[in-house]
């Protein structure tokens, strides 16, 4: 009797045991992309009932797709440009088209900043505390 009871709880552990296999199951199952969901426009009536249908396939005007939505949630949107801020976009021009390939080469030529903005980046960082200032004269 005893032989055949711890007979029967090693079958019952090695059975369990082996459910726990690497078979799938809620493990390896495909999930959804939540990032890909979006969510569609609430359907309205419109007003005027001699509006013309939309063309097949066309985009939904009211609609943005959800990246728009979150870059205009992250950034504003689109702000309206103050005259000083058009007139310098104006008088800058536009730029040269390999202009990021160009500032990254080593035949650049580049501005010396001098040895104070030198002592500056090569300060180490602190909290303040240690500061001195001399006015000279």
């Amino acid at each position: 009797m005893r032989k055949l009871h711890s007979i029967l709880i090693l079958a019952s552990a090695s059975a369990a045991l082996a459910g726990c296999g690497s078979g799938g199951g809620l493990i390896h199952r495909a999930r959804p992309d939540e990032f890909a969901v979006q969510r569609q426009a609430p359907l309205v009536i419109p007003p005027d009932f001699a509006l013309t249908p939309p063309k097949p396939g066309a985009p939904r005007p009211t609609e943005t797709n959800a990246q728009q939505q979150t870059l205009d949630a992250l950034f504003g949107g689109s702000a309206p440009r103050s005259p000083v801020e058009s007139n310098a976009v104006s008088r800058a021009g536009t730029p040269a088209p390999g202009i990021r390939s160009q500032v990254g080469d080593e035949q650049t030529n580049t501005v010396a900043k001098g040895e104070l903005t030198r002592d500056i980046l090569a300060a180490p960082q602190g909290d303040g505390r240690e500061a001195q200032t001399t006015i000279p004269g």
